[in-house]
């Protein structure tokens, strides 16, 4: 019987309900910037999963809210939960790198080697000869996958370190050439051993 007073205790309404609503706004807003960033990039089919838990738990914490509306350490708790969320749900994203992005460089500068490079790396690499703003540039256009990015953008700077690049994400590719991922090669590779 003693543990009920613990729950009603000021302890309780005014430090452990508050976290668990700031945790549970992190948790669910997280969820909430992975699900719209799939959604942009056309993974219908993880976006509702994470939309069930992202609501459920968003249910759970407005819960509280309202059956405490008198204290205002919640909206407190709720308000640095939402920001944590969005920080946290962005940087979640980048980490897990999913889908695929169009790479298109822009240089001055002979791209014959960066073009050999990338072609030996295994990606697919279109070259178009044009005229810029100050004379004769050549085009290269790449999709990769994007948890490749940093590498490929260092080839870049390696080979051609004043050329433009932009980077732009892509919802859906048909065809093309790409490296094999690590995950297949090494479904090969123990197809091969086995």
């Amino acid at each position: 019987m003693e543990i009920l007073p613990f729950f009603d205790s000021p302890f309780v309404t005014w430090v452990v309900i508050p976290l668990l609503i700031v945790l549970a706004r992190i948790v669910d807003v997280t969820l909430g910037t992975i699900r719209i960033i799939y959604i942009s990039r056309g993974m219908k089919f993880l976006a509702p999963i994470f939309g069930f838990f992202e609501i459920l738990i968003w249910l759970i914490a407005i819960g509280q809210i309202m059956r405490n509306l008198n204290n205002p350490v919640y909206y407190l708790a709720y308000a640095v939960g939402f920001a944590t969320g969005n920080l946290l749900g962005i940087f979640v994203e980048e980490r897990l790198a999913v889908g695929r992005i169009i790479l298109r460089i822009i240089t001055q500068k002979d791209a014959t080697e960066l073009t050999k490079y990338l072609r030996s790396s295994g990606y697919g690499v279109t070259t178009v000869a044009a005229e810029g703003a100050t004379g004769p540039v050549t085009l290269l256009f790449t999709v990769i996958d994007r948890d490749k990015t940093e590498s490929v953008v260092r080839s870049i700077q390696t080979y051609n370190p004043r050329a433009f690049y932009s980077i732009e994400d892509v919802r859906h590719v048909k065809e093309g050439i790409f490296p094999p991922s690590r995950r297949f090669s090494d479904l090969l590779w123990l197809r091969r051993k086995g």
